[in-house]
């Protein structure tokens, strides 16, 4: 076996490179966690946000009874009116 002179920087290169991709590795870890994170957090907000709509759905008025209450209040306000003058 014969050493070649190189070798030595090669491995440092071969060093180098694995101390790259282990840094490269653990940043993308750390940015896919991030991101789950967040997702988790934007599910959270979506099912409250859910929640309050089918909240203020249930509690709403449909429209033809507002209708119909504006009616009877012009009609009793009317009458009023007429009969009181």
């Amino acid at each position: 076996m014969s050493l070649d002179p190189d070798q030595p920087v090669v491995v440092e290169e071969f060093a180098e490179l694995r101390r790259c991709l282990d840094v490269g590795a653990a940043t993308i870890d750390g940015r896919l966690a991030l991101l789950a994170q967040r997702i988790d957090q934007a599910d959270n907000d979506v099912s409250g946000l859910t929640a309050r709509v089918a909240a203020l759905e249930h509690n709403r008025w449909p429209i033809p009874a507002v209708a119909a209450v504006a009616a009877a209040g012009s009609l009793g306000v009317t009458l009023w009116q007429a009969l009181g003058r």
